[in-house]
């Protein structure tokens, strides 16, 4: 699409508020003009994640002041670019396209990202498959590398019936690294022990906390990945042997993180958080194509996501209200009509 075919406004899902999705509305704006190394993307579709939804009730630390375009990842087209290599390079390809966390985010028609944050599409990938190709998938190689370079090989992981939970069974089970899965509900553990999962706990059960500390000195568990938080973090803490870690990246629970000072003085346990942009920062370009290019090869097998809903735009407080109610049941897209 040449510049003169880009409309002057577009749509886009606005947060007037942090207060959740009552804080949303939808707003006519201008369409964003790319500058040197940016590229326009003309968006296809957006999902609904965990983190998207913390974003939407102020819980990241980065937030800009209100009104914000919330979403973190997308895929699409770019359109335009605002010069350079890159740029050039890109235009007219099919996208996934990441959102650092500011003011323009991917749930708009139109939006401006980083040459760095417009990844490539391989050809056998779908747009919709494309626009949930970044957060859980590149988490799932991520955990798993953090896991493997240490030596784990059996990690615990809770919230573990999300998208992200049942990447990680798939991925896990591939590369010899033993998931024990925490999930809540009865629902949840059938669901993953259909799906081939040999260790789920739920914690809505009276003796959780006895099972989990069971399995993980069975299994000699020094690591975990937390989405939880609150509480969560220490019954973690609680339930593994000495000098072990606890991973904190996600927030489910909307509490603080809640460990025992003994946990910490006298055994040796630790605490920690992970995020996906930082880990990434700390790869090379050459390492971070190199991950990319594993991602979309796994695209359509070990990292494939369900889709149980699509949204247009205009129905974004109806999408997250859908995703927030049945988080397990397959992603939540909002789409454009591209």
């Amino acid at each position: 699409m040449s510049e003169h075919q880009i409309p002057d406004q577009m749509t886009a899902v606005v947060l007037d508020t942090y207060a959740g999705v009552e804080g949303l509305r939808i707003e006519r704006r201008p369409v964003p003009r790319p500058a040197e190394n940016q590229v326009l993307v003309k968006i296809a579709a957006a999902p609904i994640n965990p983190s998207d939804l913390s974003f939407l009730e102020g819980l990241y630390a980065f937030h800009e002041p209100p009104p914000v375009v919330p979403g973190f990842e997308a895929s699409g087209t770019v359109v335009a670019t605002g010069g350079g290599t890159m740029g050039r390079t890109l235009d007219g390809r099919r996208v996934a396209c990441i959102s650092r966390g500011g003011r323009d985010g991917t749930w708009a028609e139109y939006m401006v990202a980083s040459t760095s944050s417009a990844l490539p599409l391989d050809d056998a990938v779908s747009l919709e498959q494309g626009a949930m190709s970044v957060v859980n998938p590149l988490t799932a190689i991520a955990l798993l590398s953090i896991a493997s370079e240490g030596g784990h090989k059996t990690v615990v992981h809770t919230a573990a019936a999300s998208a992200l939970g049942q990447m990680l069974n798939r991925l896990g089970s591939n590369e010899g690294v033993q998931i024990i899965n925490v999930v809540r509900r009865d629902e949840q553990v059938a669901l993953l022990q259909e799906q081939g999962a040999t260790i789920v706990l739920n914690s809505s059960d009276a003796d959780f906390d006895r099972q989990l500390r069971d399995v993980c000195h069975q299994h000699k568990v020094r690591l975990a990945f937390d989405a939880v938080a609150g509480r969560m973090t220490m019954q973690l803490l609680e339930a593994m042997p000495k000098r072990s870690k606890v991973t904190v990246y996600g927030g489910l629970s909307q509490e603080p993180v809640l460990a025992n000072p003994g946990h910490l003085i006298f055994q040796g346990k630790s605490v920690d958080g992970f995020w996906l942009t930082t880990w990434l920062a700390q790869k090379d370009s050459d390492q971070r194509m190199r991950i990319w290019r594993r991602a979309q090869k796994l695209m359509l097998t070990d990292l494939k996501s369900e889709v149980r809903a699509r949204y247009p735009l205009q129905d974004a407080q109806k999408a997250v209200a859908d995703y927030q109610g049945h988080m397990t049941g397959g992603k939540v897209l909002l789409v454009t009509g591209e």
